[in-house]
């Protein structure tokens, strides 16, 4: 399985379709990788020799667009500035709720997690006075 950026694409698929297995690379990247590169996107990836992965990874790391470890990093600095500085949608992504405007009176289960289920009130019965 070839190893790039840290993660192992898949091996019996294309290049162009197993490099989108990479966190923040698309269609239309993998296509302008491949270009720069020179390797053809018909190539399946157990195929690719050493210096063709080698090639890859430098076009990725020299090209502008965030990928993997990067673009997580970034995106989790940014969640966190919301949340330091106080903003609605900071405010969301603490509670857990949807942060885009989704209602949540009914469906938002992704973001909420599984149905909690209410406290049960148990109403005792009138404790009737015992007769002698």
């Amino acid at each position: 399985m070839p190893r790039i950026l840290g993660v192992d694409v898949p091996k019996q698929k294309r290049i162009d379709i197993a490099l989108t297995y990479l966190y923040g690379i698309g269609r239309y990247n993998v296509i302008q990788i491949l270009k720069d590169a020179n390797i053809p996107p018909e190539k399946r990836a157990k195929d690719l020799s050493e210096d063709e992965i080698s090639r890859i990874a430098n076009t990725l790391q020299k090209s502008t667009v965030k990928a993997e470890g990067d673009l997580r990093r970034d995106i989790s600095q940014n969640i966190k500035r919301l949340m330091e500085i106080g903003s609605y949608r900071g405010y969301r992504h603490k509670k857990g709720l949807p942060v885009r405007g989704q209602r949540t009176r009914t469906n938002a289960r992704t973001r909420k997690g599984p149905k909690k289920s209410g406290a049960l009130i148990v109403k005792k019965e009138a404790a009737a006075p015992k007769k002698a």
